[in-house]
Order: structure tokens, then sequence, then C-alpha cells
């Protein structure tokens, strides 16, 4: 029969393995408050887009007037007849109210949504939330965005956080680019990670790339980071006329 000695440093031991576990796969520091920001990225048929972005133009005041919205934009490269939108809400009990004030508010419900809906092919939600070393930025005039999306390996910003900040800085630090915004997943495609970027235009861009991957510096940077990646898909983003972001 074990002793008493001998059963304490067993659970210990036990315990301590459990943590250990559990910490490699713990997503980290969020931010301090509340705030998470719900992207959404809308499918539209075909001969649709032209009619719901001019439809969006028209009664997106509508929307706004319940909530705050970050940015809306048309898909340019990385997946055709989409449009994207990130909204921006304090707390969860927030975005319940606004969602309820929007299904009884009659003039969205007949100007716009009555109106969008025979549009759709496929709508897509992901909740997510700023990584605690970043904040949302905003573009120093009108360009367009880059969103790029990672997938990375399971263990969130406690895991990836340093290396892949580094990364990230040493894109900023080239000076052909602005981020706006590094966001990790919460409900939808978890270890997924969202880059914001705005770019002048998608020449500057194009050039700014060339001359980021042969600073040995960057290089240098990315190749520490990826060792958490999966995979990655680059989308070029258009500011709608009716976008806080242009």
């Amino acid at each position: 029969m074990l002793g008493p000695r001998v059963l304490r440093r067993g659970v210990a031991a036990a315990v301590a393995a459990r943590l250990q576990v559990s910490s490699s796969f713990a997503t980290g520091p969020r931010q301090h408050d509340g705030t998470f920001y719900e992207f959404r990225t809308y499918t539209i048929k075909p001969d649709k887009m032209k009619e719901f972005v001019e439809l969006a133009n028209k009664n997106m005041h509508l929307r706004t007037a319940h909530s705050p919205m970050v940015g809306y934009w048309t898909l340019e490269f990385g997946g055709l007849n989409k449009v994207f939108h990130i909204w921006k809400y304090d707390s969860f009990a927030e975005r319940t109210a606004v969602r309820k004030a929007l299904g009884k508010d009659q003039e969205w419900q007949e100007k716009y949504m009555s109106r969008i809906l025979p549009m759709l092919e496929k709508q897509e939600n992901e909740i997510t939330y700023l990584v605690p070393w970043c904040e949302l930025g905003s573009p120093p005039k009108d360009g367009v965005y880059e969103l790029v999306t990672f997938q990375m390996k399971p263990g969130g910003p406690a895991v990836w956080g340093q290396t892949f900040k580094a990364a990230v800085n040493a894109h900023i630090k080239t000076g052909y680019t602005k981020l706006i915004g590094v966001f990790h997943t919460e409900y939808g495609l978890l270890n997924r990670v969202h880059v914001l970027w705005w770019n002048e235009n998608p020449d500057s861009r194009a050039a700014g790339r060339h001359y980021a991957h042969e600073d040995p510096r960057v290089v240098a940077a990315v190749r520490e980071s990826v060792q958490f990646l999966e995979s990655q898909k680059n989308c070029l983003l258009l500011p709608t006329a009716f976008s806080p972001l242009k």
C-alpha cells in the first residue's frame, strides 16, 4: 500500500501533467474588455452583384443606425461575387439586442432584407477578437485592402503569438503597407488568424511585397512564424462607397 507522501506526489504529478497539456492548447489573453468583431461574408448570385451593392449603398444607413460598422468591401481577387463586412460589438448581449431590433425594424426588413435574400447564394460569419498586442488601425487615405487568412496549428496566441507578431512587425517596418488589425477566431473555424492590411493601390502592394521578400529581416521572421502555419489565403478587397474604412 502506498504511503500518503507517495500518493500526494502522484496526484501532484498528474495535475502538473494535465496543466502542461492544457496550457499547450491555451488561447492566451485577449482584449481586456469584451469587444469583439463579427466577420460576415456573403456570396452573391453573379447576375445580382451590381444590384446587391447598389441596394446596400442606398439602405445601409438603416443598419448602421443600430450598431457600428468597421468596414464593407467587395472582393476583387481571392473570391468572386462576394462581399465582406466587419461589425463591432462590445458584448454578446449587445449583439443579441441589435439582432432583435433589426428583426423589428420594418423599414430595414422591407427596403433591404426582403430584397437581398433572393440574391444570396451563401452567408458565412465568424466571431473574432483582436490579438492582445494589436489595436484597430485606420488608413492614412483611401486605398485598397488585403485580408490575409492564416490557418494556424492549435494553440492560439499563447503558442504562436510572439513569432507571428514578429513577422507582422517585419512587414510593417518595410513601410509599404499599414496594419489595420490582427484577429483570431472565437466562433467559426478555430485556429484561424485574419490580418487586415491597407495599401495605396494594388501596384504599390505588389512592389512592396517584392521588396519585402528580398529583405533578410522579413525572411527570417517569416521563417520562424511558418512553423505554426498550416495554410494561407489572400484576398484583395475594394471598399464600398459607404464603408467607414476607405
